[in-house]
């Protein structure tokens, strides 16, 4: 231990402390020359003039297209001259300051928060050391200029209150010193926004929020951007018009921008001059840096069609194609500039490399987070003994105890004063004297005991009850006289915090304390009880989670009857009084000390600090608890003293008022904090009156933090000459649970009397003292807290796992056994036992001794001659990556980072987080309201660097919250656990944060290696020695139709059946529509439809001049109209092309898909109505697209009324019948031929599995351009002869319940609808359900309800569906999902009579490294899915591997490939490169069955054999009869039914289909595929306020956009959240967290998120998003 503490000496303020720190000094002590300071003065204009010329430079938005490189280089030439100077501005305002401190007390903005100097010299060591290096710039975050204003909310948080350890005096006024005036310039700079412009209106209206087509960047597979293809990127329906290509700033005319944006952007034209430079470039990031160096050749398949640009932009060239990179003519950088520097700074060499690698598991994770460093130093030292005080001797006069204190001196000095309370204008106001205090506390006392405080009358308070003791911080009268009556009665005490509100912080574990005591009633003052919430009848709030209290005023009490005698004294182990103690996570405890130790405590203090009769105490600490308690209220009245009291309230008006208290009473004692030290140094006006030459004891009642020791050097050098001697000063280390631990002896003598150390910060991470250099950066110096208590013993054990002792060289918690300590947790018996009776453990296991000891809290370790040293405390302790920190040295060096002008010395909360099984550094820190985002973000990046190299870790989230808004204890102070519980809720609502996870996790799982060595012939070798299944199924048989009879032959055709049909049953109806009121809007008949049918055939031959075989575009909204153009066009031999029309409210996105439909269709017609045609001629349409470039327009409402003369048959059944177009989720326009063999075949699929014919009533409520909703809408009534019910689901927008109440009033056994449909009945009639009933909805008809979709089955919203409607019947059983995709639109359908579908769950944690492996339901990492309905008959599926072609065994995830005679025979494209594409169609397996073809679907899944349940439904007879026959309501097609079943239900194995997701979608990082929607689901649960979310990646970086449904200024709260959220259950880092407003992320017609167009909108800076947080 030797040399761990320098000689006693007491240095004055070293020599070259920074001018800024010694500026008070300066004042106090030389008066300056007024030459030098005249010369300074001038400077300065200069230096401002200087300044103003070169912000010039900025404002001037007229650069011309400047690029990055030349605005890089500008901008070093101008700030050359200024750099040295940079470093020199500390001392400069320095020497201003003195001056104009004299005249007006401005000591806010340059006040130092104890910390030593040395730590502010490391700070700036470190920060200049950084320098040098080169540096990559960080990216600054983006912010909407509504959210940097000030937003109402923020307002009226601006309390009066200051903060515990806050600057003092009004802080508003003017800044000292000469870099801060604000000059006009600065104000403007300050109101030019940080913000991407953004073009995109966004407020979509209409029935689809749809995407923003965008310029694409194709990226070959090196990630350089490819030349675009001749197409055009495809948008599909309503939503954000994008902006129109910015032109490059010197062209003459830039593109047209629509009128709409220009106000935009003339609010958004901001210069961006973020150069942060040294922000990251050092940090120690020790986690491998993202794989961002090179794009893994991912093979990513491209669907058929072109990824295209915005349709009538392709022929602009636009600056942001070619330069990506380039700041644009305002100098505003587009977002993938900011992303490319985001990944330069990431791909820097990073210092460590990340420890051996291991698995995904959390064991090993667990393992990563606490490595053990091979080169950790060690202990070395001998196992301490314990540390002894000298004996306990008891001065001869003192009184026995507290009782017989306020009796003798209440006697015999009644005159005496015992207590004086300053009001907060620093008059005298009100002294209390040793009689008063005895005749008053009696009168509580015997009022306590004989009033009765309940209704009934009986219930009087006993000895031994609890009692709350409420009283301000500028009462200690009243409580004093309050205590000691309890203390007489032998009622125990128990003083807590004025509640100022219904809902203070912490205030409901306060409430815990007051219920676990079983406290009633409260004492307070009257002026107190005044000012508690009220409730309208006058009654006192019931604060949250606190019991039922009566409120009882303790003045102007009768007085007591003469012969009254207060009870007898009781047993010394009975509770005196309770006091309260917070743990870290804010949970409060009881502290019981008996009658014993408060007594022993009291003796032990006044033999320690030398107390005696009618000495004078000034006191400013709070008197309710800990050291104001046991020195003012206890002690001091033992010795028959005088205490002034100073208010929380006159410290914050009059900061020196302590030491004129001193000065006057010419007191001899003051217990004071290292705050007030501060305070006081800094009120350098009143410094001239004062006198502390009385004082022999200034004890600092936080001797114990870490910033103590400079405060304490500080102050004596100033006060020295005012009297104070060095001797006094007499730090002590105290806790609730241990009281007094230790304290430095005034007037000390002796050779240990103190001592300090220069300790390795360093060492005291891995728990090891060791003795720095005096000047070294990262050195930590201690001052002793003083020796052991009198009659105590010290012990320091371990700080984790079974107390053994520590070494001597060894920090652990010091823990004390004497008799004045706490006894217990009040009701707590296991935190009890391990606090309250800890036995210390030697070496070899055995106790020390039978002495129980107190944990003290404290960590710390013994110096020579019995000095405790402290060096943090266990509640501050964050033990990162296995190295321990503690709070109060992290804030430290915060506040020695330069300039502090930014933020609130007292305002900083330091704590940490657990995420991904490591704790994690999170600093919230209040920041001025003058601060720009400019200053607040350079500041911030300084800080990571200094805690960075000063302490060796990373903060994890750096936040600055609007000043007043971190919540406050009563006492001022910062509420840590408050503001980590709102932190972590999202409800802390922060201006700024900047979060570093790129550079503190290190320890996640290792990246997947893919071994592509194994082919597949050895993976179908490995199935098969296994006995897996090879994973391939099948739907029943279709039943053999004769292909060569005339009735066969008859049915190859859906028009000749429609023709059939007409003439066998003319009359009956086949399609209803219904309007949005419910009633029918138009209903057709069989030879209704033929007959219109055959009108739009004549239309287009005579009119439209038609050849056999072109192309007719149909533009129609969902309806009758559209099924008659469908059925003209095969009429004639035309090939329909169905498309839905623009929307009007949404032309500029939704007109250009059409025209592009339209174009790449080869349509050589367009077949309309009347409305849509207006519409697209309109003037609005015109802005859009070229109208006169439309093909021939029909309109089908102006018709010839002919008789088709021939009806055209095609020679066979493969040509091609219509062609069906679809936007992809990617983006992707694919177009897929069906021929006429392939509509019969899909049409005969579905009737068999749905047990479709004539007599059925089917519902359907989706949208009839595409895919399986075409083929329901147009084509399998036509073929089965069912009614199907029509219902667009526009009209379901307008009345939600219309769907239900049609399918309930027709009895409609199946029905079809879309998510998007079933989302509004969810949302929209959740709370009207009950209405539905009374109006007689019954949903117990329905047997299927199937959801239409080409993706993961939603499961949540199928069973909040069901559940939702089980009320009106539905049966669970009938909600069910189908799946089809581009190359065949249904390949799987929940039938009629097949078992429910089944469902699953799977680890996601093996999904990603696509394997499937299945859990129990609950279990961690579990992902749910349903199967997608039942294979239809006739098709087959198997599972392949969609990189080696082999095919996969029974659930293993790979790729769906289809064989079916219902496929798409090929995708269409105008360009002719459909070689690329034909692989979808014939892919063939290289294992196995080699020589059939499949048809590649480009969706994830897996098959796996289940049991259906045995309650199928099975067919009855007359139903198995009415099928095989043929007969039942109209005729039926054929006579070749299904095989009736058999009779006995066993449950029947299938094969489910289990779709997991997209191929194209998926995300490949760390060489894990992830599907969008998991991690999107995880984001949607972390806060409430995320209305919607949508991922992808951008040069491997993932990029998360969070809908944000709430106020603008709670945008930041969702950045940590959700960056958590996916580390924790991703084990991903998000690298840019985007939040934007609702209706922004663009989603499909079947609702689907269109991430592909989010990606390109982003990028192009069109989504106006209101904050970007990129995570370092």
């Amino acid at each position: 231990m030797n040399g761990a503490t320098a000689a006693a000496a007491v240095a004055g303020p070293s020599s070259d402390m920074p001018a800024a720190a010694t500026s008070s000094t300066a004042a106090a002590a030389a008066p300056e020359d007024d030459d030098a300071e005249a010369a300074a003065r001038k400077q300065s204009v200069v230096d401002l003039e200087e300044l103003y010329v070169w912000l010039q430079q900025f404002e001037d938005p007229t650069i011309g297209d400047i690029t990055q490189k030349g605005y890089e280089k500008k901008r070093t030439r101008l700030l050359a001259p200024y750099a040295p100077k940079q470093a020199q501005a500390a001392p400069s305002a320095g020497r201003q300051q003195p001056r104009a401190r004299r005249t007006q007390r401005r000591v806010t903005h340059n006040e130092k928060r104890y910390h030593s100097e040395v730590r502010q010299e490391a700070v700036q060591q470190a920060l200049a050391a950084m320098q040098n290096r080169p540096k990559p710039s960080l990216p600054m975050p983006s912010k909407r200029t509504s959210v940097m204003a000030r937003s109402p909310d923020r307002e009226r948080h601006d309390s009066a209150s200051s903060s515990d350890e806050d600057s003092v005096v009004n802080e508003s006024v003017g800044v000292g010193g000469g870099d801060a005036q604000s000059t006009p310039e600065r104000e403007r700079a300050r109101a030019t926004p940080q913000l991407l412009a953004a073009h995109s209106d966004t407020s979509s209206t209409g029935s689809a929020r749809e995407t923003p087509p965008q310029q694409r960047q194709h990226l070959h597979r090196g990630g350089a951007p490819a030349p675009l293809p001749p197409g055009q990127r495809l948008p599909n329906g309503g939503g954000p018009p994008p902006a129109a290509a910015p032109a490059p700033a010197p062209a003459p005319a830039p593109a047209p921008a629509p009128p709409v944006w220009e106000e935009r952007d003339k609010r958004t034209k901001s210069h961006e001059i973020t150069d942060l430079a040294d922000v990251m470039h050092n940090l120690r990031p020790y986690s491998q840096p993202p794989d961002v160096t090179h794009n893994t050749a991912q093979s990513r398949r491209m669907t058929a069609a072109d990824r295209v640009n915005r349709y009538n932009q392709s022929r602009q060239s636009s600056a942001s194609d070619d330069n990506m990179g380039t700041v644009t003519g305002t100098g505003r950088w587009k977002v993938s500039a900011k992303i490319q520097q985001l990944l330069n700074t990431l791909k820097r060499p990073k210092r460590r490399p990340l420890p051996e690698f291991y698995e995904d598991d959390d064991i090993e994770l667990e393992i990563a987070a606490n490595p053990k460093d091979p080169n950790a130093p060690k202990p070395e030292g001998s196992t301490m003994t314990s540390a002894v005080g000298e004996q306990l001797v008891i001065p001869s006069g003192l009184p026995r105890n507290l009782e017989s204190a306020i009796q003798r001196y209440g006697s015999a000095t009644y005159k005496a004063p015992v207590a004086t309370v300053l009001d907060p204008n620093g008059k005298l106001s009100i002294t209390l004297s040793y009689g008063k205090l005895l005749s008053r506390s009696q009168k509580i006392a015997y009022t306590l005991l004989n009033k009765s405080f309940s209704k009934g009358g009986d219930s009087c308070l006993k000895s031994g009850d609890r009692i709350a003791l409420v009283y301000p911080n500028n009462d200690p009268i009243n409580f004093i006289c309050a205590f000691y009556g309890c203390l007489q009665a032998g009622i125990v005490p128990v003083p807590i915090e004025v509640p100022l509100t219904r809902r203070d912080a912490g205030s409901q574990q306060i409430g815990f304390l007051l219920g676990s005591c079983g406290i009633q009633v409260a004492l307070t003052s009257e002026a107190c009880l005044k000012g508690l919430p009220k409730t309208a009848t006058g009654e006192v709030v019931a604060f949250k989670g606190w019991p039922k209290l009566q409120w009882f005023v303790t003045e102007h009490l009768a007085k007591t009857p003469k012969d009254w005698l207060p009870p007898p004294r009781l047993m010394d182990d009975t509770p005196a009084y309770i006091e309260y103690s917070t743990d870290r996570d804010g949970s409060v405890m009881g502290v019981v000390v008996t009658r014993a130790a408060m007594l022993a405590h009291c003796r032990t203090i006044t033999m320690a600090c030398n107390y005696t009769e009618g000495e004078n105490m000034v006191c400013v600490l709070d008197f309710k608890r800990e050291v104001g308690l046991w020195h003012s209220v206890l002690t001091s009245v033992l010795n028959g003293m005088h205490v002034v009291f100073i208010p929380y309230a006159l410290m914050k008006v009059n900061p020196a008022s302590w030491m004129q208290m001193i000065t006057k009473y010419r007191a001899s004692v003051a217990v004071v904090k290292s705050r007030d030290l501060h305070w006081g140094l800094l009120a350098t006006k009143d410094h001239k009156e004062v006198s502390l030459s009385s004082l022999r004891l200034l004890l600092v009642a936080d001797g114990a933090n870490p910033w103590s020791l400079s405060s304490c050097d500080q102050f004596l050098s100033v006060f020295q000459n005012k009297g104070l001697r060095p001797d006094a000063i007499c730090p002590c280390a105290s806790s609730s649970e241990a009281l007094t631990v230790s304290v430095r002896r005034p007037g000390r003598a002796g050779v240990n009397a103190t001592g300090r150390g220069v300790l390795s910060m360093s060492g005291l991470s891995y728990g090891v003292v060791r003795v720095d250099q005096e000047n070294s950066l990262t050195s930590l110096t201690l001052q002793d807290c003083g020796q052991v208590m009198p009659g105590c013993g010290i012990v320091v054990v371990k700080m984790e796992g079974a107390s053994y002792l520590c070494k001597t060289d060894e920090v652990g918690e010091i823990c004390v056994n004497s008799g004045a300590t706490g006894s217990q947790y009040w009701g707590l018996q296991g935190l009890t036992n391990n606090t309250f009776r800890v036995q210390p453990l030697q070496g070899d296991g055995k106790p020390l001794s039978e002495a129980e000891y107190v944990r003290s809290g404290l960590l710390g370790f013994l110096g020579p001659g019995g000095l405790v040293f402290v060096c943090g405390s266990r509640d501050g302790l964050m033990t990162v990556t296995g190295r321990k920190h503690n709070a109060d040295d992290i804030i430290a060096t915060v506040l020695a980072v330069e300039p502090m002008k930014f933020i609130y010395r007292g305002r900083i909360a330091v704590f940490s987080i657990r995420v991904l099984r490591d704790e994690r550094i999170c600093v919230i820190a209040e920041q001025r309201p003058d601060c720009s985002e400019e200053e607040s973000f350079q500041w911030m990046s300084r800080v990571l660097q200094a805690v960075d190299s000063i302490h060796q870790v990373g903060i994890y989230c750096l936040a600055l919250v609007p000043p007043n808004y971190l919540p406050k204890t009563p006492l001022g102070g910062i509420h840590l656990s408050e503001t980590k519980r709102r932190f972590l809720e999202g409800t802390l609502h922060p201006a700024n944060v900047l979060l570093c996870p790129h550079t503190c996790v290190t320890n996640l799982p290792k990246p997947r290696e893919i071994h592509s060595d194994v082919g597949p012939a050895s993976v179908m070798v490995g199935n098969i020695v296994q006995g897996n299944r090879l994973a391939s199924a099948q739907g029943r048989d279709m039943g053999v139709v004769d292909e060569d009879s005339d009735s066969a032959r008859k049915y190859q055709f859906i028009s000749e059946i429609l023709r059939w049909r007409a003439q066998s049953t003319a009359e009956h109806v086949i399609f209803t529509l219904l309007n949005s009121k419910g009633t029918v809007a138009t209903t057709l008949s069989c030879v209704q439809l033929h007959k219109k049918a055959e009108r739009i055939g004549n239309l287009l031959l005579e009119k439209g001049k038609i050849n056999t075989g072109d192309h007719v575009a149909l533009i129609f909204p969902p309806g009758i109209d559209l099924i008659c153009a469908f059925y003209g066009c095969l009429y004639v031999g035309a090939v329909p092309v169905t498309i839905r029309p623009p929307h009007p409210q949404n032309l500029q996105t939704t007109l250009p898909t059409v025209r592009m439909i339209v174009d790449v269709s080869k349509s050589v017609l367009v077949l309309s109505n009347q409305n849509v045609i207006k519409l697209l001629k309109s003037k609005e349409a015109s802005n859009v697209v070229d109208i006169k470039s439309w093909p021939v327009t029909l309109d089908t409402d102006d018709m010839p009324k002919k008789k088709l003369p021939v009806m055209y048959r095609a020679p066979t059944a493969e040509m091609l019948a219509y062609l069906d177009f679809s936007v992809s989720t990617t983006g992707m326009l694919a177009g897929i031929k069906m021929s006429h063999a392939a509509v019969t075949s899909l049409c005969r699929s579905m009737k068999l599995a749905c047990e479709l014919y004539p007599s059925r009533h089917i519902a359907l409520c989706l949208d009839p351009y595409c895919g399986l909703g075409f083929a329901l809408w147009c084509l399998s009534s036509i073929y089965s002869g069912h009614h199907s019910i029509l219902i667009p689901p526009s009209e379901v927008e307008v009345n939600p319940a219309l769907w239900l109440t049609a399918v309930s009033q027709y009895r409609v056994r199946d029905t079809f609808c879309s998510y998007g449909v079933m989302e509004l009945c969810t949302k929209g009639l959740g709370s009207s359900v009950n209405q539905l009933k009374q109006r007689g909805v019954n949903l117990g008809c329905v047997r299927t309800c199937v959801v239409v979709a080409e993706e993961r089955p939603r499961i949540t919203l199928t069973t909040s569906f069901s559940k939702l409607f089980s009320a009106l019947g539905l049966s669970p059983r009938a909600v069910s999902t189908s799946f089809g995709c581009r190359v065949n639109v249904a390949i799987c359908l929940q039938g009629a009579s097949s078992p429910e579908p089944s469902t699953v769950y799977v680890d996601l944690r093996a999904l990603r490294n696509d394997r499937v492996s299945l859990v129990e339901r609950g279990s961690p990492h579990s992902l749910c899915l349903m199967e997608s309905g039942k294979l239809l008959p006739g098709v087959k599926v198997i599972i392949a591997n969609p990189d080696t072609k082999g095919q996969c065994g029974d659930s293993h995830l790979g790729e769906i490939w289809v064989q079916s005679s219902h496929n798409a025979s090929g995708y269409f494209t105008i360009y002719g490169d459909e070689n690329d594409y034909a692989d979808h169609f014939s892919a063939r397996l290289v294992t196995g069955t080699t020589s059939e073809t499949y048809a590649r679907t480009g969706y994830l899944g897996f098959l796996r054999r289940t049991e259906g349940s045995g309650q199928q439904q099975l067919l009855s007879q007359s139903d198995t009869a009415s099928l095989a026959s043929g007969q039942g309501g109209g005729e039926d097609l054929e006579s070749s039914g299904p095989a009736p079943p058999s009779s006995d239900a066993t449950p029947e194995l299938h094969d489910a289909v289990f779709v997991v997701g997209a191929l194209d979608e998926t995300i490949m990082l760390r060489g894990m595929r992830y599907h969008p929607i998991d991690i999107e689901n995880s984001v949607m649960r972390c806060h409430k306020k995320i209305a919607e979310c949508a991922v992808f990646t951008w040069t491997n970086l993932l990029v998360v956009v969070v809908e944000l449904d709430g106020n603008e200024n709670e945008a930041l709260d969702l950045v940590p959240l959700v960056t958590n959220t996916v580390l924790e259950e991703h084990h991903l880092i998000v690298g840019v967290v985007v939040v934007v407003d609702p209706g922004v992320v663009p989603i499909n017609s079947r609702g689907e998120k269109q991430r592909m167009h989010l990606r390109d909108g982003f990028l192009a800076d069109q989504l106006d998003p209101i904050y970007v947080a990129y995570n370092m």
